[in-house]
């Protein structure tokens, strides 16, 4: 049984393990300019309880963080939300929650006034590539914002609410 919930501030340490496990399990370097070497990834709770900003936890029935993801207005165009740091553990993967937590963020994006949801990502991650397009992702030639791993990520996507 697993639930979804807001960030808490006590979920700083467990959500950053989940970002690091996960990179390492795809390959994604923080010397490569992925999320895992954001310097802000022990303290997510600060990040996302910023006004139009907003991450959502998965647990487990023991309250252990499986899972999460989030969105932000996106450095250099704050007129765009971008999806943040989805990452889940294996036992998480294939059970629906990617696409009920982007149902919600689009559904908060909307709320707060977004029209548009844009987010980076690596070919590496295919099937949530899969899954963006499927929610009416469209790809793009070239990255938007300024988020500081457009080098890294080379796939470019963006969802008109």
């Amino acid at each position: 049984m697993y639930s979804i919930r807001p960030l808490q501030q006590h979920d700083n340490a467990e959500i950053a393990q989940v970002i690091r496990d996960v990179s390492k399990e795809y390959g994604l370097a923080p010397e490569s300019g992925f999320a895992v070497a954001d310097p802000i990834l022990d303290d997510l709770y600060q990040v996302y309880s910023q006004p139009f900003s907003h991450y959502w936890i998965i647990e487990d029935e023991h309250g252990r963080v499986v899972g999460g993801g989030g969105l932000s207005p996106l450095k250099g165009d704050a007129s765009i939300v971008e999806i943040q740091k989805m990452y889940f553990l294996p036992e998480l993967r294939g059970l629906g929650f990617a696409k009920l937590l982007l149902e919600n963020a689009f559904q908060f994006a909307k709320e707060v006034g977004f029209e548009s949801c844009y987010l980076e990502t690596t070919k590496d991650l295919w099937q949530a590539i899969k899954l963006y397009e499927k929610l009416g992702f469209e790809h793009l030639p070239h990255p938007k914002g300024n988020t500081g791993h457009s080098h890294a990520c080379e796939i470019w996507m963006l969802k008109v609410l």
